[in-house]
């Protein structure tokens, strides 16, 4: 774990140049002085894949940003089982959930290696008060984040199984912006989707043998992103 101070973040030493903190819509307002006043140090860190960022019921006192990887958040029901509401990916922020309530209503696991900033909640909350365009952000973060769960519902989670895995590779290659995308175990594809693990598998296999998807290697993936469009549209 690193910690960076306010002038490495501002000046952009630390490779903090390429960080959400400072590219990203929500702190593009702030000033110099906004972060000599306000900034503490925060923790940067590398999640390996598996790895527990926060778990479900923990204390919220943090915001993170991601610099780079993707992000589950997950939901257990009473009877054990699982699904994974929301993925997020370089630039998102996870854990907007402390400026309002105590405890984290997911468990954040990264998916791909991935590199992470902590910020406490109350420096978020106290700049949030004091910078009107930082409250707006905060809003449109708000926004984006109930947009996103509506596309969850209604893309990722209806549909024939087909279907499904299509619109969730598309995204995925959207993220990359070409036509590579980098996916993960079956099981958690099925609770991404609704799916059991053999059907995901299946339907992976099925796309495969028809030709709109490559594995070059494994969990790397070409899609023949204007066929998979046709097959949506068909």
């Amino acid at each position: 774990m690193k910690r960076i101070g306010a002038t490495e973040a501002w000046t952009g030493t630390a490779d903090c140049r390429l960080c959400a903190i400072r590219g990203s819509v929500l702190f593009a307002g702030l000033t110099e002085d906004d972060f000599e006043r306000f900034h503490r140090p925060i923790d940067q860190s590398v999640y390996e894949a598996g790895a527990t960022i926060y778990r479900m019921g923990d204390e919220a006192g943090s915001l993170f940003t991601i610099r780079s990887g993707m992000v589950k958040l997950t939901q257990f029901l009473p009877d054990g089982t699982q699904r994974i509401v929301r993925l997020l990916r370089g630039s998102d922020v996870i854990g907007l959930e402390a400026l309002i309530v105590g405890q984290y209503p997911h468990t954040a696991t990264a998916l791909q290696p991935t590199e992470i900033c902590r910020l406490p909640v109350e420096f978020v909350r106290s700049l949030s008060q004091s910078n009107a365009q930082l409250f707006n952000e905060l809003m449109a973060r708000w926004h984006r984040a109930l947009s996103n769960a509506d596309r969850w519902i209604t893309e990722f989670s209806t549909g024939s199984s087909r279907e499904r895995v299509v619109r969730l590779l598309l995204w995925l290659a959207e993220a990359r912006g070409d036509e590579r995308c980098e996916l993960f175990s079956r099981e958690d594809l099925g609770a991404v989707l609704g799916l059991t693990t053999e059907t995901a598998s299946r339907t992976m296999a099925e796309l495969k043998r028809q030709g709109f998807i490559c594995e070059p290697r494994i969990n790397q993936f070409q899609c023949d992103v204007p066929a998979m469009r046709r097959l949506l549209e068909g």
